[in-house]
């Protein structure tokens, strides 16, 4: 994430990710998952500003970006992920804080791109700021943990190998940037119902032939080592997993799949105009919502 102070509070621009690779390991006994995930943020963001204000009031303002990106299920009041964080924070913290907070919403919704745990960690590190607590990263990681599984690993910088139930969290090797093209299509999917549908493997992949292509910028090694687990439980969810493959598959993609629990895919592309004529080729093909995109410096 981008955060950047200003007269009277901070702005954060609050990165999407997308999995490059994401195997399921095992059912644990409280209900959620082991992973083994190589996360990587790109430059679609949310935009949250934070200021204080006197008394313990939140003040929360949502705004939708005009771009016609599916993000309508987000709540708007104090169900939402970014006021859930800051009371959580000023909880732990033990102060009655204050806070005004705004979030213009580009990130689209149910679709396996973590906006809503990134919107969360921006806000706990803006609030981190404005409300002087100079808390570090790993302390508000321990926050972030307990409002959900991926909100820890959006408070880091760079492509993370995430193990556990996403809270282990180890720098990638290598930093390539990557130019990508990603599809939400017109239906969501709910990470619950995702991995409610899936079936672990007896015999896992590893993450470290993707990660040692990932680290030279090999696109074809990649391509060749991608994988989701997921991929094939949200597939019988819904068609357009297979829809949007299908039209990825047609575009001259590196290689292409599923992110997350979806409904999201994404093609890896070989440089940034090979990505946007990939985008205008697909934004025909009436498949959903279209973003040509690169790795976050």
């Amino acid at each position: 994430m981008h955060l950047q102070r200003t007269a009277d509070g901070v702005v954060v621009c609050a990165p999407a990710k997308l999995n490059l690779f994401f195997e399921v390991l095992n059912r644990r006994n409280d209900g959620f998952h082991e992973v083994e995930t190589l996360v990587y943020p790109i430059d679609l963001y949310d935009t949250l500003i934070l200021s204080g204000r006197a008394g313990p009031r939140i003040d929360f303002r949502l705004v939708f970006a005009s771009s016609g990106a599916p993000c309508g299920d987000v709540p708007e009041d104090s169900a939402n992920l970014v006021v859930r964080a800051l009371e959580l924070l000023r909880r732990r913290a033990g102060a009655e804080l204050g806070a005004r907070v705004s979030l213009r919403k580009r990130i689209p919704t149910a679709a396996g791109l973590g906006g809503g745990s990134s919107d969360a960690a921006a806000a706990l590190a803006a609030a981190n700021v404005v409300w002087g607590l100079h808390w570090p990263r790993e302390r508000l990681a321990q926050v972030g943990a307990e409002l959900g599984s991926d909100v820890p690993l959006f408070l880091h910088s760079s492509a993370s190998i995430c193990r556990g139930r996403g809270e282990i969290i180890v720098p990638a090797p290598g930093s390539p940037i990557l130019h990508l093209v990603v599809v939400r299509p017109p239906e969501g999917l709910r990470t619950a119902d995702v991995y409610r549908t899936c079936r672990i493997a007896g015999r896992p992949r590893p993450v470290r032939p993707f990660a040692e292509a990932f680290a030279r910028g090999d696109l074809k090694r990649m391509a060749e080592t991608m994988f989701n687990r997921l991929e094939t439980s949200a597939s019988l969810l819904s068609p357009w997993i297979a829809r949007v493959r299908r039209a990825l598959e047609t575009v001259d993609c590196v290689g292409y799949q599923m992110t997350g629990s979806g409904s999201c895919c994404f093609g890896l592309c070989r440089h940034a105009r090979h990505a946007r004529r990939v985008a205008r080729r697909l934004q025909t093909r009436g498949i959903g919502t279209v973003y040509a995109v690169r790795g976050c410096r």
